[in-house]
């Protein structure tokens, strides 16, 4: 691994193209294997039964806020490292590493116990059926015992990868993924355990993931994560603030458009919430691409826009612009022609089929702009433009999703629900443009 100054040349000098993709590599193998992980615990779960699906899906609810911290807490202290590291300040991003890090431990703590002590009506509230509810809490009682572990591990992966150690980042995510994608049959099917086997996977692997990550920190150029760098003044605070709310609001408004989802497909069947929770699953799946580069792009976008080189932050961010739309229109044009099949890879059951595949194709419509959308959200916060970012992180699962979850179904009925996505990305597209544009021609091309 480079040492601290090798680093820093490498971040700032080395060809943009090369260097991005070199960085993404590793994110994108990590954002792959979390995503086919994440699809093999659906693949299991659906052997069971249709309810057991619909409860993992009922529970992506709470695992997106437990996500939501993480994001919080590890791009808001990541981002800050990153700009500190390229304005050779190692002092202040070693103290941010610490800071972010017992924040996070601390806060999952206080989600995993008031989910526990409240699971029962925390999972009714999530749209849960009577049929579904005992497998939704049987899961997550469980699932909610890592929850510490888990908003950590998302916290030292994200400040890992934002110093520029992106290997050593996917190493963590990715072996506590494989440990739970082992795990799964073998509890389920082996021990006959069911879904609570499909649970203890998940918590063991996340765990596997805290304990790999946290050795991580002790080795190259990484920065060492110890308590007596633990800084809780509001200077830090602030910085997290700044640089993890729009990972806070994107992830959270997520967490309530899935809870708001599984309610308005719960009115037509325990199928449909089955239908759009492997949609889900599948979307996140081809997406993890242009968010691997994404993340790829983002430390070198940190570095740069440090040492003051605006000019490699556009190069960067059009890079992976054009990249990312050319990646999106061909799994759109894929995806739309084999949508019945791929839903009943996972539950080849008519009604889920039915209802997946419909959601599938409304959501490949829009695919191809949302790579546009995704690259400016992580530039803009990157760069500390935390206001516009999180205008824009709010937009596609809040601002005008929220509402349309409401009102075209209403109209619609199922077709409603299955299109709310596809239009929430188009707007979310036209509503980037006039909040990049004076960052991107007013800001960084007339410093550069």
């Amino acid at each position: 691994m480079h040492s601290a100054e090798q680093n820093y040349q490498r971040m700032t000098q080395s060809s943009i193209p090369g260097l991005i993709t070199r960085m993404a590599i590793p994110t994108i193998i990590s954002m792959l294997v979390t995503a086919l992980y994440n699809l093999a615990d659906t693949f299991f779960v659906s052997q069971i039964n249709t309810q057991s699906t619909a409860a993992v899906g009922i529970s992506f609810s709470v695992m997106a806020i437990l996500q939501s911290l993480g994001f919080f807490f590890g791009h808001g202290s990541g981002n800050y490292i990153s700009r500190q590291l390229g304005a050779l300040q190692r002092k202040e991003a070693q103290q941010m590493a610490a800071t972010g890090f017992f924040y996070a431990l601390l806060f999952g703590g206080l989600i995993a116990f008031l989910g526990i002590f409240y699971i029962s009506p925390i999972v009714a509230t999530l749209g849960a059926t009577p049929t579904i509810q005992p497998y939704a809490e049987s899961y997550l009682s469980i699932v909610l015992l890592a929850a510490p572990f888990f908003v950590a591990s998302l916290t030292l992966n994200n400040q890992i990868r934002l110093q520029g150690n992106a290997v050593y980042s996917m190493v963590g995510i990715v072996s506590g993924a494989v440990i739970n994608v082992i795990l799964d049959p073998i509890l389920i099917f082996g021990f006959d355990m069911g879904i609570v086997g499909a649970a203890w996977a998940t918590a063991i692997g996340q765990f596997s993931s805290f304990v790999l990550l946290l050795f991580m920190t002790h080795r190259g150029g990484t920065l060492p994560v110890n308590i007596k760098d633990f800084n809780p003044s509001w200077t830090f605070f602030k910085e997290i603030i700044h640089g993890g709310t729009p990972s806070l609001a994107r992830q959270g408004l997520a967490s309530l458009a899935t809870i708001l989802l599984n309610v308005s497909a719960g009115a037509y069947g325990d199928a449909a919430i089955a239908g759009m929770t492997i949609v889900s699953r599948v979307g996140f799946l081809i997406q993890s691409i242009i968010i691997g580069f994404g993340q790829g792009f983002q430390p070198v976008c940190g570095f740069n826009y440090g040492a003051k080189l605006y000019g490699r932050v556009l190069q960067g961010f059009w890079f992976c612009v054009r990249l990312g739309v050319v990646y999106l229109t061909i799994c759109a044009i894929l995806g739309y022609i084999f949508a019945e099949d791929v839903v009943a890879l996972f539950r080849n059951d008519a009604e889920v089929v039915a209802v997946g595949a419909s959601a599938l194709r409304w959501q490949f419509i829009a695919f191809p702009i949302s790579a546009f959308t995704t690259i400016t959200n992580m530039m803009l916060q990157t760069i500390r433009k935390s206001v516009r970012a999180t205008i824009l992180s709010s937009a596609r699962q809040g601002l005008f999703y929220i509402p349309l979850i409401f009102i075209l179904p209403h109209f619609f009925g199922l077709h409603g629900v299955e299109m709310c996505q596809a239009i929430s990305d188009i707007l979310t597209f036209f509503l980037a443009i006039p909040l990049v544009y004076n960052v991107i021609f007013k800001e960084l091309v007339t410093s550069s």
